[in-house]
């Protein structure tokens, strides 16, 4: 019965952010964790000074933050279902839909996409630049392209198939279930962003979040990279091109990430970037055999679909044959 319950879940939330998305104007989960982390982080950052202070804070904001939001999830389902059992499913059914960011992701990159395609290149530098971290005042039409993939790349891991996997996880073998884990990984990912990266005033508060959620990434990264392998058609020599380029990138998991995308599509990634007027060159990854077009961003679309649809297609035969065996 457990099985079928987190089948019906899982396939419910699939769905529901397929059609829906992120509706605009609502609360969203990962909205309100972002508020914890930045009252949180600005509390912290003006109470301690010191470098070392500040690292012990941020192994405790990052395990604060992230099985603190799992097991408000995990209350909150349980709390409704006292209400009603009904209720408790649409619950866990409406906040694992908000840890899977297909619909948004696609619907963000469209939005630098369209006017793009209809020539108005200043409007899609502005659309791109809400959701990439690098500058963007000045990116020609081949820039604002790889950066939209780039981004598409990178999101599938850390906002489609990780989550996916934690909730395939929590399914499976988790007493607390599968939007627990789905949403404690969503929170790790959501400090990595926020204050994960290597800059001032983040770099010593920040340094835990970031290795862990690295590290929380690590599987469903690499999982992601051999299952697109094998949908291109071509994995061998997917997975070589990713095992020669990959590990230039000083991140463990983006340059696998962007790296299977660009060997699948046959163009290239990565190059000069600059982020807050300061110039940053990115590992090439990828041969230069096709230029990066709209249509070139649509495929990548179809990969991660394919993808996360065999995904909850094997979880579910999963599901399925363990509750047969039970």
């Amino acid at each position: 019965m457990t099985e079928n319950l987190g089948a019906i879940i899982l396939v419910s939330a699939a769905m529901l952010d397929y059609l829906l998305g992120d509706p605009w104007g609502w609360i969203h989960p990962v909205q309100v964790i972002g508020w914890s982390i930045n009252y949180f982080t600005q509390w912290s950052l003006d109470r301690w000074q010191q470098k070392e202070p500040r690292r012990y804070v941020g192994i405790l904001l990052g395990l604060v933050i992230i099985f603190g939001s799992g097991a408000i999830a995990w209350g909150l389902i349980q709390l409704t279902q006292q209400i009603h059992p009904l209720l408790g499913i649409m619950v866990e059914i409406i906040l694992l839909a908000s840890c899977f960011a297909g619909k948004s992701l696609r619907n963000a990159a469209q939005s630098v996409l369209k006017p793009l395609n209809q020539g108005e290149i200043e409007e899609a530098r502005i659309k791109l630049g809400q959701f990439v971290g690098r500058d963007t005042e000045e990116l020609s039409v081949e820039d604002i392209l790889r950066a939209t993939l780039e981004s598409v790349a990178e999101n599938t891991i850390d906002g489609v198939t990780s989550p996916l996997f934690y909730a395939i996880l929590g399914a499976f073998f988790s007493p607390i279930g599968t939007v627990s884990l789905a949403i404690a990984y969503k929170a790790a990912s959501t400090l990595d962003s926020m204050i994960g990266y290597l800059r001032e005033p983040y770099t010593d508060i920040g340094w835990f979040s970031a290795k862990f959620e690295d590290y929380l990434t690590y599987l469903p990264c690499r999982l992601t990279v051999f299952t697109l392998a094998c949908l291109s058609g071509k994995p061998q020599s997917v997975l070589e091109i990713c095992r020669r380029d990959a590990p230039q990138d000083v991140s463990l998991n983006s340059g696998w990430s962007e790296c299977v995308y660009a060997a699948i599509l046959g163009v290239q990634l990565g190059g000069m970037n600059s982020y807050q007027g300061v110039p940053k060159f990115k590992p090439l990854l990828g041969n230069p055999d096709h230029p990066i077009t709209s249509a070139t961003v649509e495929k990548a679309f179809t990969l991660t679909r394919q993808c996360f649809l065999l995904w909850l297609a094997i979880a579910l035969l999963g599901l399925f044959l363990k509750n047969l065996l039970i």
